[in-house]
Order: structure tokens, then C-alpha cells, then sequence
């Protein structure tokens, strides 16, 4: 694009014409709808802007007898002039700039286009061209993980729902298992700092304003340990039994509800009459995810008979006929249902799968051909790759998401949903999951104009509007050192578990090329010399920059504990090395409460006792 526009997500279609719009001193916003209304929210954020950028002022009208000579913005909605919802055209011509939306959500997104223009135009100039656009799906979500151990402050998310507002998501879900504050549940989430029924409905009034469905999302099966622990719901677990996982380790507590019990099904019932009416979505996501244990209990016989699959089909439907009865659509993550392929045509036809997966490689080709197949409606479910990495995973990111929108398109998804979950302590600091959020709004909004995605610039103009332009790159840089040691880890990074592991669980780890970890050190502590000279233009910069700086810090710290675990000779003192430990330490707690609420930091900061013993004996030793 001339005067090289970066926008995110870039649009369908972009026509260059002749001359330039400047506007005149006294000018006005137009409104011209059914219902102007409407229209009002839209119209306020772009005069805010344009009051903000070029400094005059914009009045907001519907009179059509204008002054002559005067140069106006007119905002009208028109559902004749395409017929893609939520598309929108916008035309800069010389004597005044026109955006037209198939419906307010259309031109709401149109304004979104056109102020990412006006950050980066060159005075008070904008070159005329028309853009027409609208979305590859019309379903495009972001999930954000508050149960393991963030709980975002209710102003950290109105920020995040300004920010993927502006990118053209529209559909937001927080992750639930135990950080909503359910009357009569308070031993579960008393320590979580949970979301409160008002906390919801003003969340969900701020999303509406701007055209995001707020959806609530509480798992309802596996992943219940957070309940289950307690002696007062131990009798709706599938098992109290140790249960060997998929993921090499024993769940030593209980993971899932017991499907087969009716009380289990009151007891989620319940959950649901407290949560529901705070959302005005009519939909829910009901998880039912990686129930590994089922069949190890109390379902065991009725496994014998029916099979695991037909168990947990029979489970799902009892609570898609609930929320059916309440007027709810069921999401559901689609999982274990793909584990039992001949069961999925006895899906409700409304129920929508979430065909999830977060590798670089995963099937959503072949998967989404299932689905497709049965005719249910589904979303595919990429994620940012951030968690149990430290730094991100960028080009795993970027593939994992290119797929899931080629998979979706090809085989008709309904929705994009992008994922950002917080396994493990959720240590992933917030700018690490930027990238994740950039591209899942590209990818999902048009794929053929977006997959070339120029990541850093993105980062730089219009993440974090940093004006020495350095940022997208170092967060690149430190998002590719999960890959660079030869070691392909699934949903993680060396670096995180390097941190998290005891020495003798890292032996499986081992290589011998030390030379890739202090380049690793080398490459990180440069980035930490970059960092210094970024200038973000936004009120929460200096977060932004603590949080880079603590990251990057326990990535380096992690290059010198592999150093310490793997090389015979210059190995990092173990004094120093918990004296840095410990002031890390000190910075995460910082960081955290500065956007989060302190409930799950505990839980978080757990994390560090085995790195902190170690060293602690290896001093003691020494």
C-alpha cells in the first residue's frame, strides 16, 4: 500500500485512486442509518481518534444541510451494497471519506481500518483509495485461560477487549474451572480472586459495545481437580485412584467428574443456573475435554458394556437437553468425540465442536473432514503457543494457525477460536502472547490477504506502536529460541522446563553441543541491550517493558542452568545463581499484580520451590 500502511488485519481488497483527503478546520462525522443511534459508540471512538491525531475538532450530526465547501467523514449503514455480513467498503476521495457497513457491526469494523490509517498518516493527510473487505469466518474468537493461575484485573481485560475489538474479533471466552465465585462453593475459589457475577456483567456490557459476544465458558467434566480435591465434591469424581495420563505422568488427585452419576449432572446444573444469566450470549462452551480417567472409576462397568465413547456421548447430551431447554447452543471441545469418529453423526445437529489441536503439524485437514462430513457445525481452535515456553514459540504459532485457517475454510467452519491457555503456573508473560493474538486476527478475518503475515511489523505499528521499531523484533527473536537447541519438544520449550524441572528429570534433555546454549545466552542478553532503546507509545509501556525484561531475564537464566546441569567446566556459580533466582522471583510478583489479581500467585510462584531447593543444596553442599 502507498505511504506503506501496515494494518492489521490487512484488507480483502485495496484500490489506489488519485489525490489526498485533508479535512477542513471545522468538520463533522454524518451519520446516515435507520437507526443513527446505532451508530453512536462507532462514531465517538472515531472522533476521539481524529481529535487525538490531528487535533481538531469533529462534530457528530445526522443533518444533511452541511455548510458548502466543508469536508466530512460519513458513516452509513446500507445492508444493500454487498451481502457479506460484516463487510464494509471505505472511499477517501478528496472531498470527503465515506465508509459504508453492511450492518453496524460492518462499519464498526470499517472505523477500525480507517484509525489504524490515521495513527500512521503523515500530517493531517490521508491518500485516496477505496477499500472493500469482509471475513472469512463469521465467527472469529479469542479464549483467554483465567484457572491456572491468572485471573485477569477486570481493567486488564476492558484493555485486551479494546485492543482484539479493534483487530475484528468478535467473540471472547474466559476459561473456567473453578474462578467464577459460586454462592455456596467459596471453598473452591476463596484463594482464586475470582470473577465476581458483576465483574461479568460488566464485561459483557463493554464487549457488547463493541460488537464481541461475551461467551461463558466452564469446563464441565474433565479438569475438575480444583473441585474434586475438596472432601465435600470427592464423591462426584470418576476416581480418587492415582490414574497414569497421557502425558507420562500420574495424576496423583482426582481429574473427572464421574459422567455416569445423576448427581454429577445436578451439580453442573447448578453451576450453570448461577453462571448463565450473567451473560447475554445464548451460547456456552461446556469444555468436556481430555477426560483421560473416565472408566477407571465409578464408570468402569457401564465402559465394559457401552464403551468410553458411547459413556461420554451420553454425557454431552444430557447436557446439550438442558441448555436446549434453557435456550443455549452447546460448544464443546472436540476432542474425544475425534477419538470415537463413528459417533459423531449422533451429535446434536446444533452442538458445535471445537476441533482444537496447537502444533505445527496438527490434522485440521483431516479432522475438520470429519465433522464436515456429519454435517455438525464446528470452529477450528488454534492457540498462541505462549504457554510452557517462556518466550513463545513463534514459528510453531504461525503454522499451527495458517493450518487451522486452511482447514476451516476448506471444509466450511463456522468460527476461528484462538486459544491462549496458562498451563503450569502460567508464566507467560502478557506481550508474549501478542503475537498469537495478531496472527489468530489476520488468519481468521482473510486468509488470502493476511498469510503472509509481516509479523514484526504488526508488532511494532500496531501492538505496541513502538517508535524505534525494534520490538517486533526482539520479541521474534526470543519467540524462535524454543527451536534453536534441536530439541522438538510438544507444547513446550526447553528453556520453560528448565526452570521447572529437577535436575535428574532434565537428563532426558541431555545433548552435548553446549556452543547452542551460549549462543542462546549471547542472542538473549542483545536482546536485553535492544530493549532499552524501545519507545511504546501506550499507557502501559513501562509494563510492557518490565514484563519483556523479566522474560527474556528467566530465559537467560535458563540458558545458565543447562550450563550448570550439562557442562563439566564453566559452570555458573550456584551462589549467584540462586541470588538472581530470587530477584526474579521478586520482579514475577511485580509484574503479576500489576495486571492480575493476586489469587493463583501462590499457586504460581510454587513453580520456582523446586529450582529454589536445588540450588539451596547444591550451596549447602558446596
Amino acid at each position: 500500500m502507498k505511504e506503506n500502511f501496515i494494518l492489521l488485519p490487512q484488507p480483502r481488497q485495496v484500490m489506489l485512486k488519485e489525490g489526498n483527503f485533508s479535512p477542513t478546520l471545522e468538520s463533522a462525522i454524518l451519520l446516515k442509518a435507520e437507526n443513527p443511534k446505532k451508530l453512536l459508540f462507532t462514531a465517538e471512538q472515531l472522533a476521539n481518534t481524529l481529535q487525538n491525531q490531528w487535533a481538531n475538532h469533529w462534530q457528530i450530526t445526522t443533518s444533511r444541510s452541511l455548510p458548502e465547501g466543508r469536508k466530512d467523514l460519513v458513516l452509513t449503514v446500507d445492508p444493500h451494497f454487498q451481502t457479506h455480513p460484516q463487510g464494509y467498503q471505505i472511499l477517501i476521495q478528496p472531498e470527503q471519506i465515506e465508509i459504508l457497513g453492511a450492518d453496524p457491526q460492518g462499519l464498526f469494523y470499517g472505523v477500525q481500518t480507517l484509525q489504524q490509517m490515521i495513527r500512521q498518516s503523515q500530517g493531517k493527510r490521508l491518500t485516496c483509495l477505496e477499500i472493500l473487505d469482509w471475513p472469512d469466518f463469521p465467527t472469529r474468537g479469542q479464549m483467554l485461560d483465567i484457572s491456572r493461575d491468572k485471573v485477569y484485573k477486570l481493567e486488564t481485560l476492558f484493555m485486551l477487549v479494546d485492543e482484539l475489538a479493534s483487530w475484528k474479533i468478535n467473540q471472547l471466552q474466559l476459561y473456567m474451572e473453578h474462578t467464577f465465585a459460586y454462592q455456596g462453593h467459596e471453598r473452591v475459589w476463596q484463594s482464586a480472586s475470582p470473577m465476581t457475577p458483576e465483574d461479568i456483567l460488566k464485561l459483557d456490557r463493554y464487549c457488547a459495545e463493541r460488537f464481541i459476544e461475551l461467551v461463558p465458558n466452564q469446563n464441565s467434566l474433565g479438569h475438575m481437580t480444583r473441585w474434586l480435591k475438596h472432601s465435600a465434591y470427592r464423591h462426584l469424581a470418576e476416581t480418587t485412584d492415582p490414574v497414569q495420563t497421557p502425558w507420562g505422568y500420574i495424576q496423583e488427585e482426582p481429574f473427572s467428574l464421574a459422567p455416569i452419576l445423576p448427581e454429577t449432572l445436578t451439580f453442573i446444573k447448578g453451576l450453570y443456573d448461577q453462571l448463565l444469566p450473567n451473560f447475554t450470549s445464548n451460547q456456552i462452551n461446556v469444555g468436556c475435554d481430555e477426560a483421560f480417567d473416565i472408566g477407571t472409576g465409578k464408570s468402569k462397568a457401564a465402559v465394559e458394556v457401552q464403551g468410553k465413547g458411547q459413556v461420554y456421548l451420553d454425557y454431552l447430551l444430557a447436557l446439550h437437553s438442558d441448555l436446549s431447554r434453557r435456550g443455549y447452543s452447546m460448544q464443546f471441545w472436540g476432542d474425544l468425540i475425534l477419538e470415537h469418529p463413528e459417533l459423531i453423526s449422533n451429535l446434536p445437529e446444533d452442538a458445535i465442536a471445537l476441533d482444537w489441536g496447537y502444533e505445527g503439524d496438527h490434522p485440521f485437514e483431516a479432522e475438520t473432514k470429519r465433522f464436515k462430513a456429519s454435517g455438525i457445525p464446528f470452529y477450528v481452535c488454534p492457540g498462541t503457543s505462549a504457554w510452557n515456553s517462556l518466550g513463545g514459540r513463534v514459528s510453531n504459532m504461525l503454522e499451527n494457525m495458517r493450518s487451522a485457517a486452511q482447514a476451516g475454510r476448506m471444509n466450511g467452519a463456522l468460527g476461528y477460536l484462538n486459544t491462549d491457555w496458562g498451563d503450569n503456573g502460567h508464566w507467560q508473560q502478557l506481550p508474549i502472547s501478542y503475537p498469537g493474538f495478531a496472527a489468530g486476527a489476520a488468519f481468521s478475518w482473510c486468509l488470502e490477504s493476511n498469510i503472509g503475515l509481516n509479523l514484526q511489523s504488526v508488532l511494532n505499528e500496531i501492538i505496541f506502536r513502538d517508535m524505534s521499531g525494534k520490538i517486533g523484533k526482539i520479541l521474534v527473536e526470543i519467540g524462535e529460541e524454543y527451536q534453536r537447541w534441536g530439541l522438538k519438544l510438544p507444547n513446550s520449550s526447553p528453556l520453560f522446563w528448565l526452570l521447572q524441572e529437577r535436575s535428574e528429570a532434565l537428563q532426558k534433555f541431555y545433548f552435548t553441543d553446549l556452543t547452542l546454549v551460549r549462543e542462546s545466552l549471547a542472542r538473549l542478553e542483545s536482546c536485553l541491550d535492544q530493549l532499552d532503546g524501545v519507545r511504546l507509545n501506550r499507557k502501559d509501556a513501562e509494563i510492557l517493558q518490565n514484563e519483556l525484561k523479566l522474560t527474556i531475564n528467566l530465559m537467560v537464566h535458563a540458558c545458565k542452568r543447562a550450563l550448570l546441569i550439562y557442562a563439566s567446566n564453566e559452570k555458573p556459580d550456584s551462589k549467584l545463581m540462586l541470588y538472581e533466582i530470587s530477584g526474579l522471583i521478586a520482579d514475577y510478583q511485580t509484574a503479576w499484580l500489576a495486571r492480575n489479581r493476586i489469587g493463583g500467585l501462590a499457586n504460581s510462584l510454587s513453580r520456582f520451590d523446586g529450582l529454589l531447593k536445588e540450588y539451596q543444596e547444591t550451596d549447602e553442599e558446596d
